[in-house]
């Protein structure tokens, strides 16, 4: 049985041990003999009742079970780690794990690369990034960090605001040349508008405001996805009008290959948040990085 006090040792050596990936290594770091490592792995398997990790001559990988024990043990041990800083009001720079969420294309063009930067700069933290189309559940403890569009609905979960966005209407000059631009948020309905499946909004309903009236529209078109890049790539194909977050269009506006439409209408905001649990507010690492990427997404003067 593990007693309480042993227990994040062992998770700690356990992590040194997936993380080295090999027994000699983690004796290296420990400055033990590797038949002292391969002893205490047995020890803590045999008391947890399965095993950790398939061993062979050649590599070790880790068991369904180890893949559990690992996940949670990471967690439990930054969780540790952020308490200890708390109390001890530690001005160490921050480390442990931190899962970070984000949706596919937002998290591949913008997310990745500043966790790019963000590991040189917090080399101690170790980062996990899962891109999604959807959010995950608020309420399950599968991030610390997760990073959306649109302020989340549960005023329980802690979100930072990090950048402005806005949904913009746009198509490519060569659709307007041949089927017009639309003037009122009504002449959609006789134009091709392709469609995004993501998320709890309603499919195929755009919301226009134009100073103190709203306007809903019913768009159809032939062409929808539930993954926005695809979209984008459609829509400079010339299939459609497309309604679409800002970062994710802002250099095909630029560059002329999309034209904004329907711009004197508001649309729903999509500021970009970072979305975390009520316990990780104080921790270093969550913290650390909201601010990495909320610095790192303001706009240029």
């Amino acid at each position: 049985m593990i007693t309480p006090s042993s227990a994040p040792s062992e998770m700690a050596f356990f992590s040194l041990l997936v993380r080295t990936g090999s027994l000699s290594a983690t004796a290296r770091e420990l400055n033990i003999t590797t038949p002292a490592v391969s002893k205490r792995l047995t020890q803590l398997e045999a008391r947890l009742g399965v095993a950790l990790m398939h061993r062979t001559t050649r590599r070790m990988s880790l068991t369904p079970e180890g893949e559990l024990y690992l996940a949670h043990a990471r967690r439990i041990l930054a969780d540790i780690d952020d308490m200890e800083r708390q109390v001890s009001s530690a001005l160490a720079a921050p480390k442990g794990l931190l899962r970070v969420n984000a949706t596919l294309g937002f998290g591949r063009s913008h997310i990745a690369p500043l966790i790019s930067q963000f590991a040189k700069r917090y080399p101690e933290v170790e980062v996990q990034l899962q891109l999604t189309v959807n959010p995950p559940p608020l309420n399950e403890d599968a991030f610390d960090v997760c990073i959306r569009f649109g302020e989340p609905p549960d005023a329980r979960i802690m979100a930072t605001r990090i950048a402005s966005n806005r949904r913009l209407i746009c198509a490519s000059p060569a659709y307007l040349a041949k089927h017009g631009t639309p003037k009122v948020p009504a002449d959609l309905a006789h134009h091709s508008c392709i469609g995004i499946r993501q998320g709890d909004e309603a499919y195929g309903i755009w919301h226009f405001m134009h100073g103190k009236k709203t306007e809903t529209v019913k768009v159809r078109g032939t062409l929808s996805t539930n993954d926005g890049e695809i979209a984008v790539s459609w829509a400079l194909a010339g299939h459609g009008v497309l309604m679409r977050a800002e970062w994710d269009i802002a250099k095909y506006l630029r560059s002329g290959r999309l034209r904004q439409v329907l711009d004197n209408y508001q649309t729903p905001a999509a500021d970009i948040y970072a979305v975390y649990p009520p316990r990780h507010q104080t921790a270093a690492r969550v913290q650390a990085f909201v601010g990495f990427v909320a610095e790192a997404l303001k706009p240029s003067a």
